[in-house]
């Protein structure tokens, strides 16, 4: 019965439940909840390209989190430079900042992607190693470029006018940009399901996902997907971290390093290749660390980790794999 009403995608809908119970304050549990939907939807974003990379391409791509700190400080130049559209009373002007200031991360990402692919990934493709090795020393010169280029000190990232403020609802406060930001993740993954689901494209990379040598036995250069696939994980990540940046409001050098790991725990949880894993891993992390960190703020840090290890016992190729 269980399984056919979700099985583990209904594992959110568990925790909230059991949250509501410990923290007993309606108002405060909707807060925390919409607070971990949204902070779940972005780290979708910026998790679900390496998913796709690790399940079809083999990558252990380490320097991930690279697109996600350029996609946030260039979607932070950006907004600086319109600034003043932003602190206008008019919508379009504040929607048009704002489009851009994503555009221009997604363009730079999908653009980084393409160069990070063809130069550091393709010469060690099939060594793990040295996968590991060459993306690690690429995220740490990404680090030191960003450095250069935007310096060392917090830089402050401006919101729309219209994306400031709360809503409030039964006595909760909700803020504006958490709900815009988990919008605009539903509708990102909406796309990437039909995407993979509705179209041939999606089916040749299921199928390389699930069995690359079938596919190429077949006739199809699936080859020919990898840089395309590699190049729209970057443009995800770079637009997860353009919407980090308006979440957390003053970013530094160091947030790719600071992803890095929690956006490896949510590909983990949700198991290598999938879409709906990565959205259902990233929804559970979100939950579980806004829950414990109200109700045990010490255990807060820790949460994702002993998550990870009861997923792992329990299922230990993630909750919804597309390989193992």
């Amino acid at each position: 019965m269980i399984e056919r009403a979700g099985g583990v995608f209904l594992l959110p809908v568990a925790i909230a439940i059991i949250a509501f119970v410990l923290i007993g304050a309606p108002s405060s549990w909707l807060t925390l909840t919409v607070a971990g939907l949204a902070m779940g939807m972005m780290l979708f974003l910026m998790a679900s390209g390496l998913s796709l990379v690790f399940g079809l391409m083999d990558v252990l791509n380490f320097g991930h989190s690279a697109f996600v700190s350029f996609g946030a400080f260039v979607a932070a130049s950006v907004l600086a430079y319109f600034g003043g559209w932003l602190g206008s009373d008019s919508i379009v002007l504040n929607v048009m900042a704002l489009v851009f200031a994503i555009a221009a991360a997604i363009v730079f990402g999908a653009a980084l992607g393409w160069f990070f692919e063809r130069v550091i990934v393709k010469p060690v493709y099939s060594d793990h190693l040295r996968q590991i090795l060459i993306t690690m020393g690429a995220l740490i010169v990404a680090e030191q470029l960003i450095l250069a280029t935007w310096g060392g000190t917090p830089t402050n990232v401006p919101r729309p006018h219209f994306l400031e403020g709360t809503i409030i609802v039964g006595g909760s406060s909700l803020e504006v940009y958490r709900l815009f930001a988990f919008i605009v993740g539903a509708v990102v993954y909406a796309g990437l399901y039909l995407l993979l689901n509705k179209t041939r494209i999606g089916l040749l990379i299921r199928a390389g996902v699930e069995n690359r040598e079938m596919v190429e036995a077949l006739g199809f250069k699936i080859d020919r997907l990898f840089i395309g696939v590699f190049m729209l994980g970057s443009a995800l990540a770079a637009m997860g971290g353009a919407m980090w940046a308006g979440y957390e409001t003053l970013i530094t050098p160091a947030l790719g390093a600071e992803m890095m790991v929690i956006v490896f725990i949510v590909v983990i949880i949700g198991g290598l290749g999938s879409i709906q894993g990565t959205l259902l891993g990233a929804i559970m992390v979100a939950l579980m660390q806004n829950y414990v960190g109200f109700l045990a703020p010490k255990l807060a840090l820790a949460s994702n980790m002993l998550l990870m290890m009861a997923i792992l016992l329990w299922r230990p190729y993630g909750l919804a794999p597309a390989v193992k």
